[in-house]
């Protein structure tokens, strides 16, 4: 079979198309879907000189047909049930997630049943593709460990709001009541508008940490500022979780964020527990998904054989929505 392979760190050009063999699935294993949305850009944990980020592969979606003989998977249904085998279906996170040798194919490998849901009624196979990863880390992203989620009229600014996780903390912090502000470039704000922000603000001209603006929510999908500064830029008793960043902000986020927050008595820091298909999140999304309340938006989709070209496209943050590559 035809697959995009990375075999180490580096820009969008280390991929490259290889035919290689395509496994056959065994015991509770079906084949992994044949679509993958395009993540942000994510950083390297030994960056190579020249290739300080590496874009990923997220949320393969397709229909599955020869499985092991153990599996359970549904025939033809497209509910959130496992009973027989061939239904269309969503995985967690594609293998080029993984530091190590990874492939994005026509058909791509086999995989556990358990890493598989069905896909909810109503969306494509495309659209479908977009939720594992970026769905499902907007949920928890506007979620405390201790259940805490923003409540009608709280104020949530969104950092990062158009690319591939952003549209998704829109939609759901507008569904929580909030007063949502998006942050994005100029070229970008009305995509933010579209996707149901209350306010905009152009990151190019504008900081917001320094407007005077005070939020009860800071969500930030890439750090860009100090702990100092977003602390001013919330309110009594508020949150700022970011879900990723430079190194230097991780690492800031992780040590310094629970030190900040003991002693301003705000919540402040790296969110650590993302949980892939966490079975009450995917239920919380199918439900949101139903009410019309959360609608995936993609940009553009590229064929197998323009797979650098999309995560090229990603990298360079033209990326309105997610980018989803096709079979």
């Amino acid at each position: 079979m035809r697959a995009a392979v990375r075999d180490r760190y580096g820009p969008p050009d280390v991929v490259r198309l290889e035919d290689v063999d395509q496994p056959a699935p065994v015991d509770d294993q079906v084949p992994r879907p044949r679509r993958g949305g395009v993540g942000e850009p994510r950083r390297s944990r030994r960056p190579l000189p020249e290739a300080p980020v590496r874009p990923a592969l997220h949320g393969p979606a397709g229909a599955s047909h020869a499985a092991g003989s153990a599996s359970t998977w549904p025939a033809s249904s497209r509910r959130w049930v496992r009973t027989r085998r061939g239904s269309p279906r969503a995985t967690r996170c594609s293998p080029t997630c993984s530091p190590r040798r990874s492939a994005r194919s026509r058909s791509t490998s086999a995989s556990p049943e358990r890493t598989l849901e069905t896909i909810p009624d109503g969306l494509t196979l495309e659209e479908a593709s977009t939720l594992p990863h970026g769905a499902i880390l907007a949920l928890q992203g506007l979620r405390l460990r201790n259940g805490r989620t923003p409540k009608p009229g709280d104020r949530v600014l969104v950092g990062g709001a158009s690319g591939s996780v952003g549209p998704f903390l829109v939609q759901i912090a507008k569904h929580y009541g909030a007063e949502v502000t998006a942050v994005a470039r100029g070229d970008k704000l009305d995509f933010a508008r579209s996707l149901g922000a209350d306010h905009v603000i152009d990151y190019t001209p504008v900081d917001y940490t320094k407007t005077g603006d005070r939020y009860d929510w800071i969500v930030d999908v890439d750090a860009h500022h100090s702990l100092l500064d977003l602390r001013r830029a919330l309110k009594p008793g508020g949150v700022y979780d970011t879900l990723g960043g430079s190194d230097t902000r991780l690492i800031q986020a992780l040590v310094v964020g629970p030190v900040a927050s003991l002693a301003s008595g705000k919540k402040m820091g790296l969110m650590l527990w993302w949980k892939p298909f966490h079975k009450p999140d995917v239920a919380a999304l199918k439900e949101l998904i139903a009410a019309g309340a959360v609608k995936p938006r993609i940009d553009r989709t590229f064929p197998l054989s323009e797979i650098v070209d999309a995560l090229r496209y990603v990298d360079e943050g033209h990326a309105r929505g997610k980018v989803v590559v096709l079979p």
